[in-house]
């Protein structure tokens, strides 16, 4: 008996140690640059985009992001906020297909801000916060390359982009979606189905209640009723 529950002991620990790898694995491979929120309303005005870089180094710290703006559907008003510690550098291109806004015409848009002088160590991340006038509101999604250079010397290019239906590349590029003005997301659509059935389970209970309720006056009043009736018989009698 001691030795087949040493056995299954082994068994659980062998188990869950391979579970364990799978899930680090799984961690270590989603860390990867991310844009927060991951959607937006086409040609929506005066937002904020904010570039998640963690470090997934064990012993080299990031210093230096280079995050590349799309300029065939370029954000317009692009303002970089101060972060402590870096300096940020912002290139402006000139755009091969002028925008018109009501404004009037742009023709220069942000293409490159470059972050360097701070540091990101080993096991951390940095949230670098990007400001725009307006996006654009002729394509579905925006990608947003990004290099990530290391103290070591170390360039990861997240520059990959996954065809619609394919699995996600090893280097994948920050994607922004853009959806139709008005649409809510999934799970914004949820809470509110939860909240609207919640809402109408408490109005039907509310009305059962005061179903009952009212039930029980009548009852009442009928007992009333018919006590009134009898004690009224006796006397006549």
């Amino acid at each position: 008996m001691s030795s087949a529950r040493t056995s299954l002991r082994r068994i659980g620990l062998g188990g869950a140690l391979a579970a364990a790898a799978v899930l680090t694995a799984a961690g270590a491979a989603s860390a990867h640059v991310t844009v927060h929120p991951d959607s937006y309303a086409k040609g929506a005005t005066d937002g904020a985009l904010t570039f998640r870089v963690p470090d997934e180094s064990d012993t080299a710290s990031t210093t230096k992001v280079q995050l590349f703006l799309p300029t065939d559907h370029p954000l317009l008003g692009v303002l970089v906020s101060p972060h402590d510690g870096w300096t940020a550098k912002v290139t402006d291109t000139k755009l091969k297909t002028p925008v018109k806004t009501d404004d009037g015409t742009i023709t220069d848009a942000v293409s490159e801000i470059t972050w360097t002088g701070g540091k990101i160590g080993p096991g951390h991340y940095e949230d670098f916060d990007v400001a725009f006038g307006q996006l654009p509101d002729d394509t579905a999604q925006l990608t947003f390359k990004t290099l990530q250079t290391y103290s070591d010397g170390k360039v990861v290019r997240w520059i990959e982009e996954a065809a619609q239906g394919d699995e996600e590349p090893e280097n994948p590029a920050p994607v922004l979606k853009l959806t139709a003005a008005g649409t809510t997301s999934a799970t914004a659509s949820q809470t509110s189905a939860v909240a609207a059935k919640a809402s109408k389970a408490s109005a039907s209970d509310s009305t059962a209640r005061g179903l009952g309720v009212a039930g029980l006056v009548v009852g009442v009043l009928g007992l009333s009723a018919g006590a009134f009736a009898v004690v009224r018989s006796r006397r006549t009698q």
